[in-house]
C-alpha cells in the first residue's frame, strides 16, 4: 500500500477517491489539490435546485472542513498545478512543489467557449462552478430577454430555470431539435413541446455570429442568418472540454482524454485518472469512453480508490444521467455508439410525458431512458448488461414487469 496519495482537482470525483481510500482502510497521506477557492462540492444543484433558488449554495457542498479534518485528508483549496514529474513523483504547484507515492487526475473539463466577435462582453455566462451558478441566479433574477446557446443538457436546465425566474427566453440550436445528438429527434421533439408550453422560443438550425453591446455589456446576440435578438443575458452551453494539457505535458496518454484502464490505471505507472477527464475501458460495454455525466465522478473515483488500496474491485458501471425540468424528471442508462442503427420502443404514455424508451439494436437494449418514472432504472441497467435478445412486443407492454424480460 502506497504511503502517499496526492488528488489532483477539487470536485465529486476527488472527493469520492479520498473518501473511499480511508473507507478501504488506507492510512497513508491523502492531499486533495483544487484550483477553486471552495472544498469539493456537487455540480447538479447548479443548474437545478441551486439555480433556481430551491436551495441553498451551501448544500452543494459534500463535506465541511471538520469531515476533512477528522479524516486527516489535507485539502489545498485554491492551488494549481503547474506541472507533474513522474520520474521523480513530484507536483510543482502554484505555492511549493509536493511529493507523492500515488497521483490520481481529476482534473474535470471546462465548457467549450464561443470564439465569435463580442464573446467577452459581461452578460455572457458559461455554467461550471459555484461561482458560474451565483451569477446566472442573480442574472435570472433580473428578468428581462434571455439567449440560450445550445439545447443539451446544461441549455435546456438553465433555459428552465431562467423561465421559472420570470424571464423571456430564446433557445438557439443549430440542431433539429433539443439532445438531438443524445436522443436522436423522436425524443427531442419531446423536449421541444415541453419547452413551448412554458413559453420559450427555439430557432433551430441557428448558431451565433456575434454578440453586440453597449458599454461592454451584452445587449445583442446576431445569428448567421442575421437575425437580431435582444438580450439582457446569455447562456452558452456548446459542450465541454477534458482538462487534458497537465496529464499530456507529463507524458500521461491523451487521447480524447486521460487515456485508462478499467482499474483507471493510465500509462504511466503510479498515476490513475478519474471523473471528466477519464477515458476509460468500461468492461461491461467492452470499449473506452470518457462520460461527462455525474455517476461517472461519483463511481470511478472509488475503483481508483480501491486498486491503489488493494482491496477488491467490482467494476459493472453503466453510464447514467438524470436531468430535471420543470415537471419533468428522467433518468437515463446505458450507451449507443455513434453510427448505431437503432429502433426505439416505448412502454407507457408518450404524449403525457409519462414513459420509457429503449434503444434497442440486433433485439438487445443498448440503452433506456425513464420520462417520469421511478423505480424503474435499476431494471433498464438489468437490460442492458444482460446484453441479450429481448421479447420487443413485451417490452412494450406496461403489463410485463421489466425484471421478468432480462434474457
Amino acid at each position: 500500500m502506497s504511503d502517499a496519495v496526492v488528488i489532483v482537482g477539487g470536485g465529486l470525483a476527488a472527493a469520492r477517491t479520498a473518501e473511499t481510500l480511508r473507507e478501504e482502510g488506507f492510512d497513508g497521506a491523502i492531499t486533495i489539490v483544487g484550483a477553486e477557492p471552495h472544498l469539493p462540492y456537487d455540480r447538479p444543484p447548479l443548474s437545478k435546485e441551486v439555480l433556481q433558488g430551491k436551495k441553498e449554495v451551501a448544500t452543494a457542498s459534500l463535506h465541511d472542513e471538520a469531515w476533512y479534518a477528522d479524516h486527516a485528508i489535507d485539502v489545498r483549496t485554491g492551488t494549481t498545478v503547474a506541472a507533474v514529474d513522474t520520474a521523480a513523483r513530484s507536483l510543482t504547484l502554484s505555492d511549493g512543489t509536493l511529493s507523492y507515492d500515488v497521483l490520481v487526475l481529476a482534473t474535470g473539463s471546462r465548457p467549450r467557449v464561443l470564439d465569435v466577435p463580442g464573446g467577452d462582453l459581461e452578460g455572457i455566462h458559461y455554467l461550471r462552478t459555484v461561482d458560474d451558478s451565483m451569477a446566472l441566479k442573480e442574472a435570472f433574477a433580473r428578468g428581462g430577454d434571455v439567449v440560450v446557446v445550445g439545447a443539451g443538457w446544461v441549455g435546456l436546465e438553465t433555459t428552465a430555470a431562467a423561465v421559472l425566474a420570470g424571464c423571456r427566453v430564446v433557445v438557439l440550436e443549430p440542431q433539429p431539435t433539443p439532445l438531438y445528438g443524445v436522443l436522436g429527434p423522436e425524443l427531442g421533439s419531446v423536449f421541444t413541446a415541453l419547452h413551448e408550453e412554458h413559453g420559450v422560443r427555439f430557432r433551430f438550425g441557428e448558431g451565433v455570429a456575434s454578440f453586440e453591446g453597449d458599454a461592454g455589456r451584452v445587449t445583442t446576440v446576431v445569428t448567421p442568418s442575421g437575425a437580431r435578438l435582444p438580450a439582457d443575458t446569455v447562456v452558452v452551453g456548446v459542450g465541454i472540454l477534458p482538462n487534458t494539457e497537465l496529464a499530456a505535458a507529463a507524458g500521461v496518454e491523451v487521447d480524447n482524454g486521460v487515456v485508462a484502464d478499467e482499474l483507471m490505471r493510465t500509462s504511466v505507472d503510479g498515476v490513475y485518472a478519474v471523473g471528466d477527464v477519464a477515458r476509460w475501458f468500461n468492461p461491461t460495454l467492452g470499449y473506452p469512453l470518457r462520460v461527462e455525466h455525474w455517476a461517472n465522478a461519483l463511481n470511478t473515483g472509488p475503483i481508483a480508490a480501491k486498486a491503489i488500496a488493494g482491496t477488491a474491485v467490482e467494476n459493472d458501471l453503466l453510464p447514467y444521467f438524470f436531468s430535471d425540468q420543470y415537471d419533468l424528471g428522467l433518468e437515463y442508462s446505458g450507451d449507443v455508439p455513434r453510427g448505431t442503427t437503432t429502433e426505439i420502443v416505448y412502454r407507457g404514455d408518450v404524449p403525457g410525458r409519462e414513459f420509457v424508451a429503449f434503444w434497442v439494436a440486433d433485439g438487445s437494449v443498448l440503452a433506456g431512458l425513464a420520462v417520469n418514472m421511478w423505480d424503474v432504472i435499476d431494471d433498464v441497467k438489468a437490460l442492458v448488461r444482460a446484453s441479450g435478445p429481448v421479447d420487443l412486443v413485451r417490452l412494450a407492454d406496461p403489463g410485463v414487469p421489466l425484471a421478468d424480460l432480462v434474457p
